[in-house]
């Protein structure tokens, strides 16, 4: 093999490695052999009290190394893609093999299935900013931030991020493919103060495209207009009652979802939704669909970590679970199909049947919209969901004033059924595209 000694590799060196690393693993002994590499660069600059704060810089690479000898894996990861790191970590991963348990669902994909014909997705837009630039950014977002109300006594942090990274998988059953993409944000976190009382809130847009973010003024005016909203926030009575969450919390309870349907929490039973395939799990006008070929959008890929061909599913349809969300290991297990989704979902998007956020607050009339959530109090073997929260208490379709110190609960599976509507503001900030969400009964603990 050649050494290569550009710290930035093209992609057409690292292809070379993929097919020398294939090599090296039929050489050792391996029947199979998949190989990924990903590489990232890019930084980040944060503003605190009218200069900077933080420069960081990041430049990583990292080569994943699967080896089949029969039905026995090893795996093996390196950073440094010298060739005599590389020879060492194949010659571990045959090593490894020989001495695991047999695997009747080990292997590549099925030729069959892999994407030697994949799109050309645009998911790189790389953004021509300096670090001199982001950071005046960063401080102009906070001092306009800290401009808008005499309350609001600091910024937390004001950031910017910019990342351009690159995806390569290759095996020996042929393929070969790869795809560039980038993620660029801006954030701004704020304390405010009213008396004895402190509040913290925050604003973000992220995007693969920069010409697609907020600009700085919109998320410094809503950054501080949230955090004074906390102010003189209320404890609840316990109590049940209706609950909407905004589109950024709704996205928790779909993800959760998400990871109940996944091929590894099924073949492992350790899902609430084992079992429920072609069941009625939501209301009839529920519709969950993947679209992964969307240029982009923040969750395409044109294959998956298996290089298996992404493409669009119906995971629900008219409340009922359709598909579940399978790799080719997971599809193996369960004696099905993949459907192109080992390392998960690509653009979930979930139908709405309602207006905005505003017309669902009419809707439910009186009750609680969360807009945080904390903790992590989720059980996905049984369902079981209780975590603390923040938002605001409704009456007559009006928010009256912002409440904190609650718990909210219930079981997965009956929030699911007493789904009563989906708003149409749809937060694309990410793999889960939703509205706001509201569910008719809901256990909400205070006081």
């Amino acid at each position: 093999m050649k050494v290569i000694e550009k710290s930035v590799l093209t992609s057409n060196q690292l292809k070379e490695i993929c097919e020398k690393i294939l090599e090296e693993a039929k050489r050792a002994g391996a029947h199979q052999a998949e190989v990924g590499i990903a590489t990232n660069k890019g930084f980040s600059v944060s503003a605190r009290d009218a200069d900077v704060e933080t420069v960081e810089y990041h430049q990583d690479k990292v080569i994943e190394l699967d080896v089949y000898v029969g039905k026995r894996t090893g795996s093996a990861s390196i950073s440094d893609m010298s060739p005599k790191a590389i020879r060492a970590a194949v010659e571990a991963a045959c090593h490894i093999a020989k001495f695991t348990d047999e695997d009747p669902a080990a292997g590549l994909a099925e030729k069959e299935d892999l994407a030697f014909a994949y799109p050309q997705l645009t998911l790189a837009y790389p953004w021509s900013l300096s670090v001199e630039q982001a950071i005046q950014l960063a401080c102009e977002c906070e001092r306009e931030a800290l401009a808008h109300d005499r309350r609001i006594i600091s910024a937390e942090q004001a950031s910017i991020t910019t990342m351009e990274a690159y995806h390569l998988y290759a095996n020996s059953n042929g393929f070969m493919g790869d795809y560039a993409y980038t993620r660029h944000e801006i954030s701004c976190v704020l304390v405010a103060k009213q008396g004895d009382e402190m509040q913290r809130d925050y604003s973000y847009s992220i995007a693969a495209d920069p010409t697609q973010l907020s600009s700085i003024h919109q998320i410094a005016r809503e950054a501080a207009t949230r955090t004074i909203n906390r102010l003189g926030a209320r404890r609840l009575s316990t109590m049940k009652i209706p609950v909407i969450f905004n589109a950024e919390e709704a996205r928790g309870l779909w993800g959760h979802f998400a990871a109940a349907i996944s091929g590894g929490s099924l073949y492992r039973k350790s899902s609430f939704m084992l079992g429920l395939l072609d069941k009625k799990v939501f209301p009839s006008f529920v519709k969950i669909q993947e679209n992964p070929h969307w240029s982009g959008a923040l969750g395409s890929a044109p294959f998956d970590e298996d290089g298996v061909a992404t493409r669009d599913n119906i995971f629900v349809e008219e409340g009922i679970l359709r598909s579940y969300s399978l790799g080719t290991y997971a599809a193996r297990k369960l004696g099905m199909k993949t459907t192109g989704n080992a390392g998960g979902m690509h653009n979930i998007t979930i139908a709405a049947n309602a207006d905005d956020l505003a017309s669902l607050l009419k809707r439910m009339d009186r009750g609680l919209l969360i807009t945080e959530m904390m903790g992590n109090g989720t059980n996905l073997v049984t369902g079981d969901y209780s975590r603390g929260a923040g938002g605001y208490w409704v009456e007559h379709g009006e928010i009256q004033y912002p409440v904190h110190e609650i718990t909210v609960a219930g079981r997965l599976q009956d929030m699911y059924a007493h789904l009563i509507a989906v708003g149409n503001d749809i937060d694309v900030r990410g793999n889960i595209r939703s509205g706001s969400i509201l569910i008719d009964d809901m256990m909400v603990a205070g006081e």
